[in-house]
């Protein structure tokens, strides 16, 4: 039998903060998400001007990066190059902003970021994967 490494509240909480962090020192608005290895919803903050629909975007995002066991720019760039039939996937939001969180190898969760630039999501959703142990 196998164990499976799984996100703690304390690990949702550390990552949020850390994210929150970039964003705030780079005076973004945004929202942040995280889910588990499943897509399923752990945490979503909405900083203070961000946009409403910016909380199912990065939901979406953080799904698809953790299901998908891929950056989100991968499957926006597999579309933009002309594969359009990926639009058909059963996903939603497929835009760039979505990172899995990848611990010993395994997929435990995701991090979708949504309300600013594509690479600026992405920074902040790295920025707070980064800060897990």
């Amino acid at each position: 039998m196998q164990t499976k490494v799984i996100l703690t509240q304390a690990d949702v909480d550390q990552v949020l903060d850390a994210a929150q962090l970039e964003a705030n020192r780079q005076s973004w608005d945004v929202t942040i998400a995280i889910t588990d290895d499943g897509g399923h919803l752990l945490a979503l903050r909405r900083l203070d001007g961000t946009a409403p629909f910016t909380a199912e975007a990065a939901t979406h995002k953080a799904r698809n990066a953790a299901v998908g066991h891929k950056k989100t720019q991968v499957f926006e760039d597999m579309i933009n190059n002309g594969r359009t039939a990926f639009l058909s996937a059963p996903l939603k939001g497929l835009l760039a902003g979505g990172v899995p969180i990848v611990i010993d190898d395994s997929v435990v969760g995701g991090v979708g970021v949504s309300g600013v630039k594509p690479d600026q999501d992405t920074r902040i959703a790295e920025a707070g994967i980064n800060a897990l142990p």
